[in-house]
């Protein structure tokens, strides 16, 4: 993980996430650009859809 202070947390500044069957999909936190600074909104812009097994569809 990079020292700088603007790496998204969640997604330790790689913009992806991955479930636990390792599909990935863009960090919902950053936007999927791997940098969350101060000012950016803390939840997504819409809400996520997910199917029965909460995996998020697209």
């Amino acid at each position: 993980m990079s020292k700088d202070k603007n790496v998204c947390t969640s997604c330790d500044g790689t913009g992806l996430l991955a479930d636990d069957e390792g599909w990935q999909y863009p960090c919902t936190i950053c936007g999927g650009d791997g940098i969350f600074a101060k000012g950016d909104p803390t939840h997504p812009e819409r809400p996520i859809n997910v199917d029965d097994m909460n995996r998020t569809l697209e």
